[in-house]
């Protein structure tokens, strides 16, 4: 039988427009997810709409059963288990699937990303690196691509890797890798957000992206060409507070562009693990918390017509930061984001990356 409140959790977070952010400021509000549903209605009427439509019982239930029969279990933010450092991003998951060796994440944690036509040094060299990392109890976390994840997975897999996919826990992406992803999870560690059954779509891969580069102390870039997805995870990283590392390379291929471009502008070189080491292992002590039971969002306060009508003339069509609107608006912040939360269970309020809001129409 599915803990009732590991149900009411799961309706919450598949409920339309109720995003990361959003969860874990009504969990923060109500204390947890059943009281947070029965306040929908009331919370959406305040921002001028109509409630959404809470998830059925029968589809949580369902999902539960599905995750389990694959030999999988969901993480809720907020629970003991979840990963310590992930929990620290302001848009952690409020759920993530996990099939195979949680402990995992309790060790140092090192990101390696990079190009999917990656060269053959490239990978040799990504290979040797991962392999050096786990032999000093160091896990590594890669997103599964062709090239250069492959191959950071190849050289951890013995000692301690971690698999982050953009869609299902039982879909396998890309399908040469299909093998090795059912290794990764009998073997090491695989993460997914996505519901069972959901093939990854663009969407999808720049929140995968944020998974891995917050498991991580730091994120280290192997091979990039500009504008690359590598690079978005290093800049996510670098926004995290995390280390960035990348690997120069000949300024000929267009795949070292992104890496000779990420040290130009502050990112560690790296030639070695024994770099790498030296980059994490100082910050280590100082980023990870003792995990505990609590839920430590702060609560939002609560808001009178007045703040509506101010937050909803500062919001148009063009995404702003919410800092901003705090800043423009003369309110405090918990202020600020009731009305967000207000607005955005009433379908007004968009949120974009970056911590920023729109207005809907």
């Amino acid at each position: 039988m599915a803990d009732n409140a590991d149900i009411a959790r799961l309706r919450l977070i598949r409920t339309p427009q109720i995003g990361p952010v959003t969860y874990a400021q009504l969990i923060a509000r109500f204390g947890d997810a059943a009281r947070a549903i029965e306040a929908l209605p009331e919370l959406a009427a305040r921002g001028g709409g109509r409630a959404p439509a809470v998830a059925d019982r029968g589809v949580a239930e369902r999902e539960l059963a599905i995750v389990a029969k694959l030999g999988a279990r969901h993480l809720f933010l907020g629970a003991p288990d979840y990963p310590t450092l992930l929990a620290q991003l302001d848009d952690a998951p409020a759920t993530i699937m996990v099939r195979g060796d949680t402990g995992l994440m309790t060790r140092p944690t090192v990101a390696m990303v990079g190009a999917r036509n990656a060269s053959a040094a490239a990978c040799r060299f990504a290979r040797q690196l991962a392999a050096e990392l786990v032999r000093e109890r160091v896990s590594v976390v890669s997103g599964l691509a062709r090239g250069i994840d492959t191959a950071a997975h190849i050289g951890s897999l013995d000692g301690g890797t971690i698999a982050v996919i953009a869609g299902g826990i039982d879909v396998a992406y890309p399908p040469e890798n299909a093998a090795l992803q059912e290794r990764i999870a009998s073997e090491g560690l695989l993460i997914a957000e996505q519901p069972p059954g959901i093939e990854p779509r663009a969407r999808h891969f720049p929140h995968r992206n944020r998974i891995i580069a917050g498991l991580a102390l730091g994120t280290v870039v192997v091979e990039a060409a500009p504008r690359s997805g590598s690079l978005i995870t290093a800049r996510l990283a670098g926004e995290m507070g995390r280390e960035v590392m990348a690997v120069p390379g000949s300024p000929l291929d267009p795949r070292a562009q992104g890496c000779n471009g990420l040290i130009r502008d502050g990112a560690t070189l790296i030639q070695n693990a024994a770099d790498i080491l030296e980059t994490v292992r100082p910050i280590d002590a100082r980023m990870v918390r003792t995990p505990d039971a609590s839920f430590d969002a702060a609560p939002p306060d609560d808001a009178d017509d007045a703040a509506r009508r101010g937050i909803t003339n500062l919001l148009g069509p063009v995404a702003v930061a919410v800092d901003e609107l705090i800043r423009q608006s003369g309110l405090t912040p918990a202020i600020v984001q009731t009305v967000l939360l207000e607005l955005e269970l009433a379908g007004r309020v968009e949120r974009h990356a970056g911590g920023r809001v729109s207005l809907i129409g």
